[in-house]
Formats: structure tokens, C-alpha cells, sequence
């Protein structure tokens, strides 16, 4: 018998298992005698072991076995754990292998974790294993009851079997290359499935075995064995068979399997006999038949899983591990293995074959940088034989066709393939057609001063240079604004559907040129390629067109206003090109002419522009670039012949620009910074929220004036959301900016680098929570990680400052109160987004926000039909739709303000109250309150005109009164002087009552007005009086005056309800909707002309829009005034809605101009205080509404005191925008 097994066998043996080892780690309880498992005293320590897995070629083989997509797609199709035990236990009931379905409501949601650990995960031993560990739980490890006896009850199901590997965080140096494995199986000599109990005489034979090998055991942890070269033992009546596993050359797999491993428990042994041995632990043979039962193996430890040690954890897995009684495994696996070598032979030719593209790419390549430098010989051949000067100054056309054609063409003469070589090289084209160096543009030629300075423009992505351009000065400045004012005589006077014809043309000839635009915007300023392409030249495109029918709808739509002249255009480095188009097309299509200054570090887009218009038959002189550095844009922006100043950029600069152009009589439009809050509640779609967040901070890397950078979470969602947030900032790309894949570019400049760095370090030392996606930042260029700010106070600088980088700072509310106040804590209010599911919430949180722009459920929604500006210090004025347009017109009546020169001492103008009180004891002063209309010379009781704010008279601060004089010279009364306190006080009130005032409905805010009008008719014959003996004007006269204000009354009481808004007609499914708002608090100083119909030809428009007013009523004449606070308090006006303080008007103006609470002065007088006003109002960029002391305003023509620019100076501009989605998509 035993020489028979030994000539069956073959090879060499390893060893028998160890089974004293697995006893020794595990509690079974007394170990009986004779199972070699009896510790001695020189028995070597077994070291300690390591985490057991399934090797890497193991988990492809059975996923190779089952199908890794059959496997991944019913895990995803299983809603229930039960289900996946459901349809494994199917999957092998089909194999032939059956198995207790009562298992299949334990542990299914482990098994998916695991699944996808597995999958997905190529960590340390103890992640990888965790499925098939879970796997083989359930399918193969409880036929043989709890892991001692024989081989009785259901059949295990094939089993690969662990192997030792080392986790690399504790023994590096151990290699999977040392190990082999071994295939263990008992027989009876006969290679067939065994059957019955194992005899006494097999299991003692076995056990015989095992401890004679096992001080070889002891020697490699008891796991691996040594040679032996025994290949069979004969135990009684059968034999235990190893089998070596074939080497790594047969197996054609590279670290081909795990070492499999059976303790002698594991083997199945057949004796002839039944006799039991007493010292082996037996079971029934009913209870082994028994369908398996979860649990059965751990039933013999004697305590919880969790409390065992990883020894003990070990021995039980390697315990767990079975060997499968038939072949049907081996089969598999050799035809499994067969397979993995052709995929390997297959991945080898995929590689051959692109290691041949790639080359064949880089000849491409090399042959096109070869034409490009034979092109470029041959022009410049050309160019030399012609010898035409003229040649060399005028513009150069943009040929698109011609270049399309070469460039499309192969080195060979054939069609070339659609690389993305081909993109940088039309740019390099028309670059190397200009010399990479450019001057400026003007009068529609080129033009290069000589001893100008030049600036190198570059890559902010890699830093090389592009193109050299110049360095303007002042007399650059004088020739651009020379030839715009000349082409402004011919191009004003064009009809609208000759200045739409060309705006159409420009608009075509851009769609041409489209892809160089979109190259070159992308390398001179950073952007993304994709967000160029995508985004911002379809909506330059857009806004030529939309702009071309305004210029044809002018006289329509536009009639009454007429255009200013030149218009002095001041672009910012971010968002170049769309910023100058939004300057550029409402100036062009009412008749205006440009002259454009760049910013320093993106000068050549505009430049490009510039060529386009030429080439689209653009009259020269209409569209001017002068490229420079800041000092040239204030030098511009100062130029007297310059009508219109145009400014985006940082606040800094447009209060700068605000103090410069004071009493020049230039209009000013300034779109300015904004801190602009992206609102989250807890209704909110959190995945779109987080989508739209990305694209709110991150796009243009943050450089972008409506960034949604200050993130207001609802305290429910906002650990949530921000783990969310986290993970997607981590998948951000990013690259070079021509690359389509790539989320964020570079910065524009290194000391835009340092000034973000600056802010994040001092908010990190302040204590707040600073995270960075650092991981695909590369290593060179202006890049900086995006950034996410935790844990700040309202009051930190990165909370209230601009950063104008890829950095966002996160704050928690709990009501929808506490955001609003969040949402308007800051000085900006350029945009903000709102994201709930609710609509009414999003509807009454967008109009309680004060900025520009809301976006519901989206951010960064533009359209050139939608008006997009700023509320309080992001500026004032709108680009876009019929509310840009009237930046750059004035009324048909009114001409060009010319005030000259005005020298004056900003700092110390009008700071005191300068009332000169004149003698009482002269008798030619006396006033006329004072003498007697009574018989028997009985006194008039003496009146005090007083203030009037709060809905109350009040007494002026400084306790004093200055004397009103009539026509002829003499005393007509005393009234207040009022002053900067009592300025603050009516401004107090005025903010008190602004809230109430606003929301009232405008039927109500229109009553009030007819309550006014009513009033005042009932003291028609007394006011009319009043003007008589005041103004010396005829009776006549003063009836008619009264009777105007009257009417006037009535105008704007019509117009409360007529002028509220509009549904904006963009290109976006949804609704963009318009509110015009009040403005908040308006200060009103009035002018001498026509005293009481002034002062209600500027308080009626002002108040019928929701606004509370500070009338400074005329310094000559404010009794008109001082006696309507008596027909106010008649008229059921709430108190602080209007409010009069008399006094110095340049002193009260000043004051009101320097307020920070004041949103808005208007103000008729002289010139000097029409320019303080101007300067003053700088500190918070407030409007302002100036007569320049011209004094042609007629009050009582319609035109001049009632027109349309009334409205426009009351309200301010808020665009909503609501996308749909639910039926059909957006």
C-alpha cells in the first residue's frame, strides 16, 4: 500500500499541515493526546504572523471565474443584502455545489462594501481580502462542522486558498516571490471522491504525520514547510496526497497564486474501517449531513470574535479555508490562466501600436513647425519685394479662409487629421504675421511711436512670452481721443440702421475668427480654453447682435436721448474680452465712438478686436485701442475731451477714478468688486449645489468679480455639504489652459499669487479651518490649490475683503433672517445665488438681497439682454439690455456740461455753515411776522420754522437760525440752520422708515401722493401768495406754479405702479426677470429756480419709488418748503419717508455726500458744490445726480422736470434669474 502511493505520487513534499500550530493559536479547549499538538519545553517559538490575503492574480482569477461585470452589475441591482446571497447561492446551485439559502440574510451589506474594496482598492493585506473572505464564508467554509473531524454534510464549493503575504508597513523586505503553494488532498489511492467517516487507523497515521514534521513546521512559523522527500504518506486504508502546483513558467502568470495551506483537520481521510479515536473531537455523522448554519465555526471559541487576538483571528481564517473534493476547480483556473496570457499578448500589441502613433505624431509635428517656418520665410520674401511703406502701417486683415486652407492641409499635399496642434498654430500665425509686436491701433491703422517703451505680454500658464506691445504716454492719449472725437461727427449722425448694419457685420466677422479669439483670450489672460470656446465668445457674439437691433430700434425706443461723444473704455485683466464687449456695444449702437485702454497684463485680445472691426468695415476713428500701463487709463479717464468714463476693476481704482472726473462734467459707470454670497438651505438639491459652487468660485480660478466666494451653509446641511465639497475639490484638474480636460488655469500674476497667500495665512492664524486641494497642483506656474475657509468670524479680513483668487470662506446660518443678514453684512452687492427647492423662499430671499444679479438653483448666468451691474460699493450702472444703454446717452435738451476748471480745496470746501445773520436792529431788516395786521396793534404770535424729520419738528443741533430775505432785500423770516447732526438725524429716521416704506405696495405708496395733491390744492391761494411775496413772481405766476405742482403730484402718483420691472428676454429656458428697486435713502439738495415746483419735481419721483428722502431745500427760499411739512403731516405720510433740514446747501450736501448710509445725492446748485458732491462721494461709492451749476433745466417743461431720467436716477436695476428643467431639460 504504501509503495503503491509512493509510485503514484511523484515530486517532492513540503510537509504536513500544522496542525499542532493551529491548535496552539486557537481555543478548542484541552488538546487531546497523540494529535502532536502537546507544547514542550524546547519547543521553539512560533513568530508572529502576518495578515493573510488573496493575492492580486487570485482576485483576477476569480473574477476572471464569476465575471467581473456579472458580479458588479447584480450587486448594483440588489436593493436588499438578501438578494446577493441570493443570487450567489444560484450561481452555484449552477456549478453543481449546493448550498443552505438560509445564509443569504446576514451579511450582505459587508459583502458590497467589501466587493468594492476589493475592486477598487490596492492597499495592505487586510483591505483586499475582506470580500473573498466573506465570499468563502458563506459558500465553502461550513461543511465540515466546526473545523475538526471529517469531511461529512454538504459539499464546499471550490476554494482558493490564502496565501502569507507581508504588509509592507511592517515587513518591506519580505517578497511574494518566496513563497510556493501546495494543493492538499487525502485519498484512497484511487484519485476518487472519497466517502464515509475516517477511520481510527487514518486519523492516527495522520497525526503520526504531522508531528514528526514538526520541528520543520516550528522553523517557518508553522505556515511553510520544507522539502521532504516522502511525496505520499499512507495513513490506514488511504493515503494523504500532495500535489506541487505547476511553476511560474507553465503558469505563464507572474507571481502566479498564493501558498494554499491546509491544517490536518482539512484533509479528507478515508480509513476502512469506523473506529473512532478518542482523542480527536467527533461528531455525528447526522449533525455533519446537516445543512450549514451561520455561526458553526465560531461556536468553538470560547470567547466574543472581538475580543481575540490577531493570532487567534488568523488561525480561525486559515481554519476557514477548504479544499474543494473534486478538480472542477484546477480546471478552471489553467483555462482561466490561458486567458489572462492572451490579454497580456493583446495589451503588448496595444502598446506596440501606440508607441507607433505617438511617433508618427511627433514627424507630424516636426513636418507642420517646418511649413510654419518655410510660410513664414516666404511672407516675409513677399514683403520685402513689394517695398509698400503703406503696407507696413495700415491694418492687417484677418484671412481666415486662406489660413484655413493651408493649415488644413497635410506636409504631403493631403487632408490633415483634426489635432489639437493645429489650434496654436493659427494663433502663432497671425502673431508671427505682426512680428509678435504691436502698437496701437488708432484711427483704423496701426501705429509705433518712436521712443515708446515696449511691455512683453506672456503665458500666465507657462510664462513664455507672446507678443511685445507699447507703453503709451500722453500724447498717445491726445491722438486717440482726437480721432474719436472727429469720427464722432459722421458716426452719431449715421441713422440706426446704418450703425446696426455694421454692428451686424462685426458680429459675423467674429463668428469667423471665433477659434483665434477664443486661443488668444485663453493664453493672454489664463482662462480655460473650453470656457473661452463655450462661454464667453458666444456671448461677445451675442451682444453684437442683441446691440445691433437696439442701434436699429433707437429712435423708437430711445427717442428723447441722444449720445454722449467719446466714451473712454477702462478694461480689467479678468474676463478681458466680454467686459469689453459689454462696454463697447451700447456705446457703438447709440452713436458713441471708443477709445480703449486694456489692461497692462491682457493687451491682445483687444488689439485683435480692433483688427476685426477694421476688416468688418468699421469707420475708422470709431473703435480705438491704446494699450499702457495704469497711469495712461487715468491720464485717459482725465482727458477733457473724453465725454463718458467706462471703469470694471477693483473699488480702489473707481474711487480713484470717482475724485479724478469729480466737476469734470464726465459721466462716470463703475463696475467694481463684490463679495458675493452663494446662499444653501437645507431644501436644497445638495449635489447640484455643490456642481454649481465649482463653477461659481473656480471658474477663470476665481478671478471673477460675481464669484460666489462667500459659501452660507443652513447649520443642518453644512457638515454634510462640506464633506461633499471636499471631495470634489479633491477631483479639480488642473493644467495648462489650452488643455480641454483641465477645471482651473493659472493666475494672472505673481503678486495676485502673494496677496491670496497673504489673506489665507492670516485667516489660519486667526484659528480658522483651512483646507487645500494641493494633490493636482502642479509644480511650476502660477497656480494656487483651491482653498476652502472653515471656523471664521463675520468680521475676518477673508470675509469681508474681496480675494479675487480660488479661495472660498464658509459661514452657518439657522434662519432664512440670519442669511439675509449675513448675505448683506458686506460692502458689496454685486451678485449672489440662492439654492432651495422652494420657490417662494428663493423668490423672497432674492429680493431681500442687495446686490445686482440673484441666480436661483445657478451662478454665472449672463445674457446680453439682462441688465448686470451693482448695488452699493460693487458701483453703479448696468451692462446689458435697455438699462445699459442709458449710461451712454443723455437727454435730447440737454447739452454737453462744460464747467471748466474748478480750483478747489476738497478737504476744507463747505465744512463749516457759513451763515452770515444779518443785524435785527436794523430797521430795513425787520420781519414782517412782526408787524401788527390786528386792530388795536395787537402782535402776530411769532412762528419758528423749524426741522422737520422723524415725522416731527425739531429743533436744529446747533441752537441757531439764519434769516430768509424776499425779493427786495429784506427779512422775510428766520429759520433753523441746520447741520451735520441734525443730518445724521434725518438720515437715522430716514433708514428707520425705509424698511416699511419699501414694502409698502405702490397703491398704496400712490394714495399717498393724491393725499398730497389734495392737500396742497386746498392751499393753493396761501402758496400762491408765499411765491408772490418771496420770489416777487405775479399772482398769476404763483397760481400756475401751485397748479403744476399739482400735476406733478399726479404724474408720478401714475407711475407707482407702471415702472416696477420686466421679464427679460434671454436665452436661457427659464424666466430672467427685472425689479427695479428704490435706491434706500436719497439726499436731495434743490435748486433757487422755481423753489416749490423743484422741490416737488424731486421729491415725487423719489418717494413713489419706495425711497426716503433728505430734501435740502433752496438756501434762498426755504420757506416754500418749510410749510409743506404742514401738508405732509395732513397726508398720512409716515414719519422719517420725507425729511427737510434747512441751511447752507453746500455745507448740508457735503455732509449727505460723506454719509455712509446714504445711498444717493442729487444736487442743483453751483458748480463747486456740484464737485464736491462728486468727490465726496467716493468714500462709498454712492450716485450721484449733478447740474454743474448750469441752470437750463426748465421745471415746469416736461421733458426737463418730469422726464424719464427722473425714474432712472430713483431706481436701481435687480436681474433674477429662475432656470426650469422638470419637463423638459434646460
Amino acid at each position: 500500500m504504501a509503495g503503491s502511493a509512493a509510485a503514484a505520487g511523484g515530486g517532492s513534499r513540503r510537509g504536513a499541515p500544522a496542525v499542532p500550530d493551529i491548535y496552539s493559536s486557537m481555543e478548542y479547549g484541552p488538546v487531546p493526546e497523540g494529535t502532536g499538538a502537546a507544547q514542550s519545553a524546547d519547543r521553539p517559538k512560533v513568530p508572529r504572523t502576518r495578515a493573510a490575503t488573496w493575492s492580486h492574480r487570485e482576485t483576477l482569477d476569480f473574477l476572471a471565474l464569476w465575471g467581473e461585470e456579472g458580479i458588479q452589475t447584480q450587486l448594483n441591482r440588489c436593493h436588499r443584502n438578501a438578494d446577493v446571497y441570493q443570487w450567489i447561492s444560484e450561481r452555484m446551485a449552477e456549478k453543481g455545489y449546493f448550498r443552505d439559502e438560509d445564509q443569504c440574510r446576514t451579511k450582505g451589506k459587508d459583502l458590497k462594501k467589501s466587493y468594492k474594496q476589493a475592486k477598487l482598492q490596492d492597499g495592505i493585506a487586510r483591505q483586499r481580502c475582506r470580500f473573498f473572505h466573506e465570499l468563502d464564508a458563506i459558500l465553502g467554509s461550513g461543511g465540515s462542522g466546526g473545523g475538526t473531524g471529517g469531511g461529512g454534510g454538504a459539499a464546499p464549493w471550490c476554494q482558493v486558498v490564502i496565501k502569507e503575504e507581508s504588509d509592507p508597513e511592517l515587513d518591506p523586505e519580505l517578497h511574494e516571490d518566496e513563497y510556493a503553494w501546495t494543493q492538499v488532498s487525502v485519498t484512497d489511492g484511487s484519485d476518487g471522491d472519497p466517502q464515509g467517516e475516517p477511520s481510527s487507523s487514518a486519523v492516527a497515521a495522520a497525526a503520526a504525520a504531522a508531528s514528526s514534521s514538526s520541528s520543520s513546521q516550528a522553523g517557518v512559523g508553522g505556515l511553510l514547510h520544507s522539502e521532504d522527500p516522502a511525496l505520499h504518506h499512507h495513513v490506514a486504508g488511504g493515503i494523504v496526497k500532495e500535489e506541487k502546483s505547476p511553476g511560474r513558467e507553465e503558469s505563464g502568470l507572474r507571481g502566479g497564486g498564493g501558498a494554499y495551506l491546509y491544517g490536518q483537520e482539512d484533509a479528507h481521510v478515508e480509513t476502512p474501517g469506523g473506529a473512532d479515536q478518542p482523542h480527536l473531537r467527533r461528531e455525528s455523522r447526522a449533525h455533519l449531513e446537516a445543512p450549514w448554519r451561520p455561526g458553526l465555526n465560531r461556536r468553538v471559541f470560547s470567547r466574543p470574535r472581538t475580543l481575540l487576538s490577531t493570532r487567534e483571528k488568523l488561525a480561525q481564517l486559515r481554519n476557514r479555508r477548504k479544499r474543494p473534493r473534486d478538480d472542477k476547480f484546477d480546471d478552471l483556473v489553467r483555462d482561466i490562466r490561458a486567458h489572462f496570457r492572451e490579454r497580456e499578448k493583446l495589451f503588448q500589441g496595444l502598446w506596440e501600436e501606440e508607441k507607433a502613433q505617438r511617433e508618427k505624431d511627433r514627424r507630424l509635428w516636426t513636418a507642420e513647425m517646418d511649413w510654419i517656418r518655410q510660410m513664414w520665410a516666404k511672407s516675409q520674401k513677399e514683403r520685402e519685394a513689394a517695398g509698400d511703406g503703406k503696407e507696413a502701417v495700415a491694418p492687417r486683415q484677418v484671412k481666415e479662409e486662406s489660413w484655413s486652407r493651408e493649415l488644413c492641409k497635410d506636409p504631403e499635399g493631403g487632408p490633415r487629421k483634426d489635432t489639437s496642434v493645429q489650434e496654436p498654430l493659427l494663433l502663432k500665425t497671425w502673431l508671427e504675421s505682426h512680428g509678435r509686436s504691436f502698437g496701437h491701433f488708432i484711427g483704423g491703422e496701426w501705429l509705433k511711436p518712436d521712443g515708446r517703451e515696449t511691455c512683453t505680454t506672456k503665458n500666465p500658464t507657462t510664462g513664455e512670452p507672446l507678443a511685445t506691445t507699447l507703453q503709451g504716454s500722453t500724447e498717445d492719449v491726445d491722438a486717440a481721443v482726437d480721432a474719436a472725437t472727429e469720427a464722432f461727427k459722421t458716426w452719431s449722425q449715421l441713422p440706426g440702421h446704418v450703425r446696426a448694419r455694421h454692428l451686424y457685420n462685426v458680429a459675423r466677422t467674429i463668428q469667423k475668427h471665433q477659434r483665434l479669439l477664443g486661443l488668444l483670450e485663453s493664453l493672454d489672460s489664463g482662462k480655460l480654453i473650453r470656457e473661452a470656446r463655450d462661454a464667453d465668445l458666444p456671448l461677445v457674439v451675442r451682444h453684437f447682435y442683441h446691440h445691433a437691433g437696439w442701434a436699429q430700434l433707437m429712435e423708437v425706443e430711445m427717442k428723447g436721448w441722444k449720445p454722449l461723444g467719446v466714451v473712454a473704455a477702462l478694461i480689467p485683466r479678468s474676463f478681458p474680452l466680454l467686459t469689453l464687449t459689454w462696454k463697447v456695444c451700447p456705446a457703438l449702437a447709440m452713436g458713441n465712438t471708443i477709445v480703449l485702454k486694456p489692461a497692462s497684463s491682457t493687451r491682445l485680445t483687444a488689439l485683435l478686436l480692433a483688427e476685426i472691426c477694421a476688416q468688418a468695415g468699421l469707420p475708422p476713428g470709431v473703435l480705438n485701442v491704446i494699450t499702457g500701463d495704469q497711469g495712461l487709463g487715468e491720464a485717459l479717464a482725465a482727458h477733457p475731451g473724453v465725454d463718458k468714463v467706462a471703469f470694471a476693476g477693483s473699488a480702489e481704482v473707481g474711487r480713484s477714478l470717482r475724485r479724478a472726473t469729480a466737476g469734470t462734467g464726465k459721466k462716470l459707470s463703475l463696475q467694481l468688486g463684490g463679495k458675493s454670497p452663494f446662499i444653501v438651505f437645507d431644501s436644497a438639491d445638495l449635489d447640484s449645489a455643490v456642481d454649481g459652487l465649482v463653477d461659481a468660485v473656480w471658474q477663470n480660478w476665481g478671478q471673477a468679480r460675481s464669484a460666489g466666494s462667500q459659501l452660507l451653509l443652513q447649520e443642518s446641511i453644512a457638515k454634510d455639504f462640506v464633506q461633499r465639497l471636499k471631495r470634489r475639490m479633491g477631483q479639480l484638474r488642473v493644467g495648462d489652459s489650452l488643455d480641454k480636460a483641465v477645471d482651473l488655469g493659472a493666475l494672472v500674476s505673481e503678486k495676485q499669487r502673494h496677496a491670496i497667500e497673504g489673506l489665507v495665512e492670516e485667516a489660519r492664524a486667526e484659528g480658522a479651518e483651512v483646507f487645500q486641494a494641493w494633490a493636482s497642483l502642479p509644480s511650476s506656474g502660477l497656480f494656487y490649490p483651491p482653498t476652502l475657509i472653515t471656523g471664521v468670524y463675520p468680521t475676518s479680513r477673508c470675509v469681508r475683503e474681496e480675494i479675487f483668487g480660488p479661495v472660498l470662506v464658509s459661514l452657518t446660518f439657522r434662519t432664512a433672517k440670519e442669511a439675509l443678514a449675513l448675505g448683506n453684512s458686506t460692502p458689496y452687492g454685486l451678485a449672489a445665488s440662492v439654492w432651495t427647492e422652494t420657490l417662494p423662499l428663493a423668490l423672497e430671499v432674492a429680493h431681500s438681497l442687495q446686490v445686482g444679479t440673484v441666480w436661483i438653483n445657478g451662478h454665472n448666468m449672463l445674457d446680453a439682454a439682462s441688465a448686470f451691474g451693482g448695488y452699493k460699493e460693487s458701483g453703479y450702472g448696468r451692462d446689458g439690455g435697455k438699462e445699459g444703454l442709458f449710461e451712454y446717452v443723455r437727454p435730447n435738451w440737454q447739452a454737453r456740461p462744460h464747467p471748466g476748471a474748478v480750483d478747489l480745496d476738497f478737504k476744507t470746501f463747505a465744512t463749516s455753515q457759513g451763515a452770515e445773520i444779518p443785524s435785527v436792529a436794523a430797521d430795513s431788516r425787520v420781519p414782517r411776522s412782526s408787524a401788527s395786521d390786528l386792530e388795536g396793534n395787537i402782535p402776530n404770535v411769532d412762528r419758528s420754522y423749524k426741522l422737520y424729520y422723524g415725522g416731527a419738528q425739531k429743533r436744529p443741533d446747533s441752537m441757531s437760525s439764519r434769516a430768509v430775505l424776499d425779493h427786495a432785500g429784506k427779512i422775510a423770516a428766520y429759520v433753523a440752520d441746520g447741520g451735520i447732526k441734525d443730518i445724521r438725524n434725518a438720515v437715522e429716521a430716514a433708514h428707520k422708515a425705509a424698511p416699511g416704506w419699501a414694502k409698502q405696495t405702490p397703491h398704496a405708496r400712490a394714495q399717498i401722493l393724491y393725499y398730497l395733491a389734495e392737500n396742497l390744492e386746498l392751499r393753493r391761494a396761501e402758496v400762491a401768495s408765499r411765491l408772490e411775496a418771496l420770489a416777487g413772481a405775479k399772482k398769476e405766476a404763483g397760481l400756475q406754479e401751485v397748479d403744476l405742482c399739482v400735476q406733478r403730484l399726479f404724474y408720478w402718483a401714475a407711475y407707482s405702479d407702471k415702472y416696477g420691472g420686466a421679464v427679460q428676454e434671454t436665452s436661457l429656458y427659464g424666466a430672467s426677470l427685472l425689479f427695479r428697486e428704490p435706491l434706500g435713502v436719497i439726499g436731495i439738495a434743490c435748486p433757487d429756480e422755481q423753489p416749490l415746483l423743484a422741490f416737488v419735481s424731486l421729491l415725487a419721483p423719489a418717494v413713489v419709488r419706495g425711497n426716503c428722502v433728505v430734501m435740502v431745500p433752496s438756501e434762498r427760499f426755504p420757506l416754500l418748503a418749510l410749510d409743506f411739512y404742514q401738508v405732509l403731516d395732513t397726508s398720512d405720510v409716515p414719519g422719517g419717508v420725507v425729511n427737510i433740514i434747512s441751511g447752507n446747501r453746500d455745507h448740508l450736501s457735503r455732509a449727505l455726500a460723506e454719509h455712509q448710509d446714504v445711498q444717493a445725492v442729487w444736487y442743483f446748485g453751483s458748480k463747486e458744490g456740484s464737485a464736491l458732491v462728486e468727490w465726496a462721494s467716493a468714500g462709498n461709492l454712492k450716485r450721484t445726480w449733478v447740474n454743474y451749476g448750469a441752470e437750463e433745466r426748465c421745471w415746469a417743461d416736461p421733458r426737463e422736470g418730469a422726464g424719464e431720467e427722473f425714474l432712472y436716477q430713483a431706481t436701481q436695476c435687480k436681474s433674477v434669474w429662475m432656470p426650469m428643467g422638470d419637463i423638459f431639460a434646460n
